[in-house]
């Protein structure tokens, strides 16, 4: 283990940015928990206040479309094909961001003072006036927005979206999220910092990180394109909003492998990161419950939709979940 890997382990001290991903990540694990544990309560539940809230705030899209619904729950709706204003302002936000580090890199201008006190909050570890460029931040930034243009583009030309809702709560945290995790790619420069140029800090686990990013990235789009085709004819038109039961390569495997693809682009970071920072893990066990989540309402939304799903067939992880 190099030396800049035992600093990140030898950390004892959370900082505000370790707390935010593992107060998310002990929220969707307990939200997932407390749905699974629903599923074996007395039929009244539904009748329940908190249950009917809980689980508006929980579904999306599909899996709360057809849901009987008070009509204040609705007021709180926004439609789902808003997901693309997620990826716009992550393309805005963390491409700012990358050209901060560049110039940081190339032209030695330091960081704007605002940032560079958000840094230092949410971080705990305070900017030092000599700074090493970090290979790992540029790469991760680069994925970062790459990820984002993708999903956008994806977004606007190849997904066909239903008359589906997102609660707002839903929706606004997807706002920040990007922004979030912008700055938390940007905070792990603080610690653990590699030395000398740019390309002697090159890594093996660089590579293969990448390699494992690019990869889930085109089994995520794939995925994406089948879905959408669900609902095009031969010509590419679109023939119907409904929802189809989706067949074939992944699907046959896990009823969301777009999901699992998103897991794996974050496995890719982490083993850019060496596997061995402790903030990163926390943002992997996060999108690992939150995706959980969404896998298993749609798992049980295809279950109720098709009497021949095969059962066999698991929600998020293959073999496994």
């Amino acid at each position: 283990m190099s030396a800049s890997s035992k600093m990140i382990w030898d950390s004892v001290l959370w900082s505000v940015t370790d707390v935010v991903w593992s107060s998310l990540a002990f929220g969707f694990l307990l939200a997932l928990s407390a749905h699974t544990v629903s599923q074996y309560l007395p039929g009244g539940r539904e009748k329940s206040r908190f249950y009917v809230i809980f689980q508006d705030l929980i579904r999306y899209g599909k899996t709360k479309q057809h849901r009987k619904r008070d009509d204040w729950l609705r007021v709180f709706d926004v439609p789902k094909r808003w997901f693309w204003h997620f990826y716009a302002v992550s393309v805005g936000w963390n491409s700012f961001l990358l050209v901060l580090s560049l110039s940081l890199t190339f032209k030695h201008q330091s960081y704007p003072s605002w940032l560079t006190g958000l840094l230092d909050a949410m971080t705990g570890v305070p900017s030092s006036d000599i700074a090493v460029p970090q290979l790992t931040t540029l790469l991760v930034q680069l994925l970062l927005v790459l990820h984002s243009l993708r999903r956008l583009q994806e977004c606007l030309f190849v997904s066909v979206f239903s008359d589906g809702a997102i609660h707002l709560a839903q929706y606004l945290f997807g706002l920040v999220y990007y922004v979030i995790l912008g700055l938390t790619v940007l905070g792990s420069d603080r610690v653990g910092k590699g030395s000398g140029p740019l390309l002697s800090q090159l890594e093996w686990f660089h590579v293969v990180g990448g390699v494992v990013f690019i990869m889930a990235s085109l089994m995520q789009h794939q995925c994406l394109v089948h879905l959408a085709g669900l609902r095009k004819g031969k010509s590419g038109s679109v023939e119907t909003l409904a929802h189809r039961v989706p067949e074939g390569g992944w699907f046959e495997l896990v009823s969301c492998p777009h999901y699992f693809a998103e897991l794996l682009l974050y496995v890719g970071l982490n083993l850019i990161y060496g596997g061995v920072s402790l903030t990163w893990w926390l943002v992997f066990l996060y999108v690992l419950f939150s995706h959980a989540l969404e896998a298993q309402l749609s798992h049980e939304f295809y279950i109720s939709k098709s009497e021949s799903y095969p059962r066999s067939r698991k929600a998020f992880i293959p073999f496994v979940l």
